[in-house]
């Protein structure tokens, strides 16, 4: 992996980023504008086929012809042309002078199994059923419940268990979103002046396994009721920690274990409306040692018009489940009703920030 980036650089690059996207939108009619981020759905479309099929995988050994490609992956030669030049135009794949295609960096990426690929992250965002979640947002913002319940009768975690196909897709898909934030955590915020570190709801401990390993002075609890069914102690041998790491089968809801002096929340509060985050929140503050400190990992949407990848994932999070983004205002209110006060807010080189507070 490449090293990462201090957190303010790249906040200066996407911000030079952002300021040339806005630019290149004044450049033409707002109508125009606004019908190419509305074609944006058809690009995804296009992308989610092409890792389906594994186009890119076709082309790790060269270029190619479409027909050669279409033989390969058993598709229609015309069909498969048309599908490349339209992903060419946006730099995934890029048609040479005798009509062969070849990999992008940005093709490369949808291969199968190379370090920080995207393609289980476009299968999902490309699914029939994701697409049915996001076809139904308006049932969302008009009522302001989750879609999916109103689209298949259930949560989204018993659909996820009625549906193993897409359930492996989905976490999939966000398991090559948290890999990407591990280094950029690790990178910005010092864990070793904790001595016990307890990972509420980590899965199979793949944080918390990375930061043991930088950390060798401290020890982790991995509290979570899946721990078994996700294959965590495997996972933990694998890594290396297993000596160091408690397995605890609790429930979220459920008290926490006490005592530790930092708990980590990955990703778990922006999956809950108000009451149960707070319910969660309450928990903590029970469980944490008087100068502990806990550590809260999510996205965190800055104030105005500034672009930022929480405020898709808002909605998405809006549609699945009820959940929500918050701010670092919002964040500031929901800890001080539950005994915490808000130190400060890490930013990282990933979307992900570490919201660290102290319980008073």
């Amino acid at each position: 992996m490449p090293p990462i980036p201090p957190a303010r650089v790249v906040r200066i690059v996407e911000g030079v980023r952002a300021r040339v996207q806005r630019l290149a939108q004044l450049m033409v009619p707002a109508p125009i504008a606004v019908l190419e981020l509305a074609q944006g759905a058809w690009v995804s479309q296009a992308i989610y086929v092409a890792a389906e099929l594994k186009i890119a995988d076709q082309l790790a050994d060269g270029p190619l012809s479409s027909e050669e490609i279409a033989r390969r992956i058993e598709a229609d030669p015309d069909a498969v042309h048309r599908l490349l030049r339209a992903l060419a135009s946006y730099r995934i794949f890029s048609e040479q002078s005798d009509g062969r295609f070849k990999l992008t960096p940005m093709a490369d990426a949808l291969r199968t199994g190379t370090p920080m690929s995207m393609r289980d992250m476009a299968l999902l965002t490309g699914h029939p059923a994701s697409w049915e979640d996001w076809g139904a947002l308006i049932h969302t913002v008009r009522t302001g419940q989750p879609s999916l319940e109103k689209n298949r009768g259930m949560h989204a975690y018993e659909y996820l268990g009625q549906n193993p196909e897409f359930a492996e897709i989905f976490l999939n898909g966000m398991g090559t979103l948290s890999n990407m934030e591990t280094e950029p955590i690790l990178a910005a915020y010092d864990f070793s002046k904790y001595k016990t570190l307890v990972d509420v709801f980590g899965g199979r401990g793949g944080l918390l396994s990375a930061i043991l390993k930088k950390t060798p002075g401290s020890k982790g609890i991995l509290f979570d009721s899946r721990a078994d069914e996700l294959g965590a102690d495997a996972f933990l041998t694998e890594e290396g920690v297993v000596d160091r790491v408690e397995i605890d089968k609790g429930d979220l809801f459920g008290p926490l274990p006490a005592g530790a002096d930092a708990y980590l929340l990955k990703h778990i509060l922006h999956e809950w409306p108000e009451p149960k985050a707070l319910e969660i929140l309450k928990n903590a503050r029970e469980a944490i040692s008087p100068d502990g400190r806990l550590l809260v990992m999510e996205f965190v949407p800055p104030e105005g018009n500034a672009a930022h990848p929480a405020k898709l994932v808002d909605l998405w999070l809006m549609i699945l489940v009820g959940g929500k983004e918050r701010t670092e205002r919002q964040y500031s209110e929901i800890l001080r009703a539950t005994g915490f006060q808000l130190d400060r807010i890490v930013q990282t080189a990933a979307g992900v920030s570490i919201v660290e507070a102290r319980p008073v």
